[in-house]
């Protein structure tokens, strides 16, 4: 048997996804024809069924399930190898660190300060994304290193703790909870967070009708903005909550949420001395500032 190509693989992953051959097609800019033709001679060349097709629907076989996992972990290897080779390659070195805006407790400057003191720093280039972003950026080469808010996916990643803070939730100054000194996830219930997501989980927990009109966002100033008008509450750090102080937002400590761990992350396979001297410069920025009895 010759050995699989990422066309094949991406075709496969595309239908899987889609459960839909019409749409894999047109998410691939091809043909539907050639697109089945394709995936009959995967199967053929594997043998095995992948997919279970009828007039009605596309279905995974527990044979696809397994292929379509590994199919993405392959598909993210390959480009991340082609993005970190022409990395490599770059004329200006740089440290790609990717974060989201704000979620660092504060101590970025000072890991800054230190990672450009190490031997073998190279210039940084911040990558910001949305919340959950950070991993997958590393897993497929477009981020070296990244200081990540828990919970996340460390698939095929090394981490190190930093610090774990509790959260806050955000509520608009004039909800009837504001008043309140302190709440549990239950007094919540009913409520949406920024993404859409009831705030509180479980069997019950069905978001209102006409719930999140505005559609999921990430950006916080938008977020602030919703909290405010009272359409969402947001979960957030301390140290997010203790820089955004707002007349019309008001925080308060949730007694049963969880609290959220700041870890500085890498690929499993790396041997960049730069990302070795950003995750020395991160742990020793923590560890003196918990010597002195504080944060940052």
């Amino acid at each position: 048997m010759s050995d699989l190509e990422t066309r094949q693989l991406k075709y496969f992953v595309a239908v899987a996804e889609e459960l839909h051959f019409g749409r894999a097609a047109e998410r691939l800019s091809m043909a539907q024809p050639p697109l089945s033709r394709a995936i009959r001679d995967l199967e053929r060349r594997l043998d095995v069924r992948l997919l279970e097709r009828t007039t009605r629907q596309v279905t995974l076989t527990s044979a696809g399930e397994v292929f379509l996992r590994d199919a993405r972990t392959a598909l993210e290897a390959v480009t991340a190898a082609e993005r970190r080779v022409r990395q490599a390659g770059r004329p200006d070195p740089r440290l790609r660190l990717a974060l989201k805006a704000d979620h660092d407790a504060g101590l970025l400057p000072k890991i800054i300060e230190a990672y450009e003191a190490e031997e073998g720093a190279l210039p940084i280039e911040l990558i910001l994304g949305g919340r959950g972003e950070q991993p997958s950026q590393l897993r497929d080469g477009r981020a070296d290193v990244a200081l990540v808010p828990s919970p996340f996916d460390a698939r095929r990643l090394d981490f190190e703790p930093l610090l774990t803070e509790p959260r806050l939730v955000a509520l608009a100054a004039n909800d009837p909870l504001a008043a309140r000194s302190r709440l549990t996830l239950a007094d919540l219930e009913g409520r949406l967070l920024p993404d859409g997501a009831p705030a509180v989980q479980g069997p019950s927990a069905e978001p209102p009708a006409g719930a999140a009109p505005h559609g999921p966002v990430s950006d916080l100033t938008q977020i602030f903005k919703l909290v405010e008008l009272g359409a969402i509450v947001c979960f957030l750090p301390v140290s997010v909550a203790d820089r955004y102080r707002r007349a019309g937002i008001t925080y308060l400590p949730v007694d049963d949420l969880e609290p959220t761990t700041l870890a500085v992350m890498w690929p499993q396979d790396s041997r960049s001395p730069a990302v070795a001297a950003f995750v020395r410069a991160a742990t020793t920025v923590v560890t003196t500032a918990y010597a002195l009895g504080h944060r940052s």
